[in-house]
């Protein structure tokens, strides 16, 4: 990703509360729906959605959800530059793998089996 801004940004603390308040109105609402399963569900998801947007309008006009957010937009746009491989590739690239952990296995299998021979047979019957 392109580095944009190198110096740091002071935050205030007031955007850091009202994220640190959108967080937790978010995460009461999901405790919400867990601890009133007696109640109808339509209350609950209704709670829980409440809650949530609540949340996420809340911490998206902080400091840090707007950070957050140019993130995202950055993110995004680098996994659109992103070349993807083929499916010939992704078909031969698994066959190696698949290969590799065959030999692999096989080499750890006479390793095991050397190791079992020398503790058991030679060790042991020394003793």
């Amino acid at each position: 990703m392109s580095t944009q801004n190198a110096t740091p940004t002071t935050e205030s603390k007031g955007g850091v509360l009202l994220m640190t308040i959108a967080i937790l109105i978010a995460v009461s609402g999901v405790f919400a729906f867990a601890l009133l399963a007696e109640q109808p569900t339509g209350i609950r998801v209704g709670i829980l959605i409440g809650s949530l947007v609540v949340g996420v309008v809340l911490g998206w006009f902080s400091a840090p959800g707007k950070q957050f957010a140019k993130y995202c937009k950055a993110s995004y746009e680098e996994l659109r530059r992103v070349v993807w491989p083929t499916r010939k590739e992704t078909i031969n690239t698994t066959g190696i793998v698949c290969a590799f952990v065959v030999v692999i296995a096989f080499f750890l299998f006479i390793v095991d089996k050397l190791i079992e021979f020398l503790l058991y047979d030679v060790l042991l019957s020394l003793i």
